[in-house]
Order: structure tokens, then C-alpha cells, then sequence
């Protein structure tokens, strides 16, 4: 796999976004959407080993569509300029936890959780944290996972406590979150390195405690 190509492609596209680009540049989108395929088949191989549930993926299936929804956007560019996978058990609308890549010159980034849990979803999480929050903690606490990931995402978060849960409650931070997603960042470079998927894998093997930590909340 050549992620050089892919990066160097959605660069042009950064700055040719229009439709009339993409179809002279069809073939360039295909071999970069290619390469990433086969970074995504390769991670699925590497991580399957600790985490069953994403043999048999298929990694075509994984990636979002690269056209933008621009009907209620004042943003027209008709197409992303990244390459984002989710490499989920069931699919990746089925809302189970599981993995992101994100390739993007730049802003590359790996790795998961659950995001925008539905309403009841959200409650299940925040309810599994009300009654084990240790639990949890000791997995997103250790030194090892701290070292790849920073705060969970939570831009948009409750300023205050979720209903039903006191605002001096011991993991409050937590409560408030809307999504339970973890993300580390990658370099450029590290993106086109030969053991890219290697290091892919290491990530998602960080987060896989925290994943059945949510799977556990949601069963």
C-alpha cells in the first residue's frame, strides 16, 4: 500500500474541490481509497487476534462515503478531504463500540469508543459508570493507556450534571460526556511508515479493555 499516494491525493482534492477534479482525477481517487482498503484488511488481521469480533470484517464496508451532505450545510464542497473508516462488529451503523482510522494530511488520527450513542444508549454508559465507575477508571488511568490517549473526546458536554445523577458525583467528568470516544493522533510520517498497521493495532489494543467496558454497559 502506497499512503503517500492517499495523502498527496487528498491534498490535490484540498484544494480542487469540485466535481469536475474528481472525475479527471477518478482513477488517483480509486488507487488512494485502495490504499487505504488494505490498511484497513491489514489492521482487521493484526487486531483480531486480541479482539474476536472483527474477523470475517469486510474492510471495503468500513469506509465512509467520501461525498458530503451539503443540503443543510453552508459549506458546498461536494467531497471530504479525508478517509474515515469504523471498524465495528455489526456494521457501522449498528452502534457498538469499535474502532476509527482517519486519514487526513495533517490530522490523522486512531481510535474508538462509542459515538453518538442514542438516548438510551448514553443512559446504559452513564449508568454502568454510576455503578462501576472504578471499574472503569482503572482502565483509561493506567500509565499504558495514558501514554496513547489524552481526555476522552468532549467538546460538546454537559456543563452540568446529567439528569438523575448528583453534580458532586465521583466521576461527574465522565457522566457528562456524549460520547465515549478516545483518540491518539498520528503524524504524517507515522501514516507512511512501513509498520503504519502495526502501530494501528498497538492503539486499538490499548482502547480494547475500554471497548468491553461499553460492550458491557450496552449487553
Amino acid at each position: 500500500m502506497d499512503l503517500q499516494f492517499t495523502l498527496d491525493f487528498l491534498s490535490d482534492l484540498a484544494k480542487h474541490n469540485n466535481k469536475e477534479w474528481m472525475d479527471d482525477n477518478k482513477k488517483r481517487y480509486q488507487q488512494a481509497k485502495g490504499n487505504v482498503i488494505e490498511l484497513v484488511a491489514d489492521v482487521i488481521q493484526k487486531s483480531s487476534a486480541f479482539d474476536p469480533s472483527l474477523t470475517g470484517i469486510d474492510p471495503r464496508k468500513t469506509l465512509f462515503r467520501i461525498n458530503r451532505d451539503i443540503r443543510f450545510s453552508k459549506n458546498k464542497d461536494p467531497y471530504k478531504t479525508n478517509f474515515g473508516a469504523a471498524i465495528v462488529e455489526g456494521g457501522r451503523k449498528s452502534g457498538n463500540p469499535g474502532y476509527y482510522l482517519h486519514i487526513m494530511p495533517g490530522n490523522n488520527f486512531v481510535g474508538g469508543g462509542v459515538y453518538q450513542p442514542s438516548p438510551e444508549m448514553l443512559q446504559k454508559v452513564r449508568q454502568e459508570i454510576d455503578y462501576n465507575g472504578k471499574e472503569v477508571r482503572s482502565i483509561i488511568d493506567k500509565e499504558d493507556f495514558r501514554k496513547v490517549f489524552d481526555e476522552p473526546y468532549g467538546d460538546d458536554k454537559l456543563k452540568r450534571a446529567p439528569k438523575g445523577y448528583p453534580k458532586d458525583h465521583e466521576h461527574i467528568e465522565l457522566l457528562q460526556l456524549k460520547h465515549y470516544v478516545f483518540m491518539s493522533k498520528m503524524t504524517d510520517k507515522q501514516v507512511t511508515a512501513k509498520n503504519f498497521s502495526n502501530e494501528v493495532a498497538k492503539v486499538y489494543k490499548t482502547l480494547h479493555p475500554f471497548n468491553l467496558f461499553l460492550e458491557k454497559a450496552l449487553d
